[in-house]
């Protein structure tokens, strides 16, 4: 999990989907995690960057990603909506946008 560079988070009310890519942009982890299990999820991952989409509950994980060292970067929904195309779930549209300079 080393090689790990950002990661795409799709937040929701129960049930969270993470998405994670190295420098190359090839997929390293993806995963479906229940709200009380996120954190110790992103726990484990090396400091890295973690994106997420603006939304009630963003800056509430902004700041316990932060506590982890985690670089953290919240993306307005209309920078996401043009990396959402056919079969990609929001997570990896999320991380895909977080990577775009």
């Amino acid at each position: 999990m080393s090689l790990i560079k950002v990661v795409g988070i799709d937040l929701a009310k129960l049930v969270f989907s993470i998405h994670g890519v190295d420098q190359h942009g090839k997929c390293k982890l993806r995963k479906t995690v229940k709200r009380n299990k996120l954190l110790a999820e992103i726990a484990k991952l090396p400091k890295c960057i973690i994106a997420m989409e603006a939304c009630s509950g963003a800056h509430y994980w902004v700041r316990e990603f932060k506590k982890l060292g985690h670089d953290v970067r919240i993306i307005a929904s209309k920078f996401v909506i043009p990396y959402r195309q056919n079969e990609k779930n929001d997570a990896e549209a999320i991380c895909e946008a977080a990577t775009i300079k």
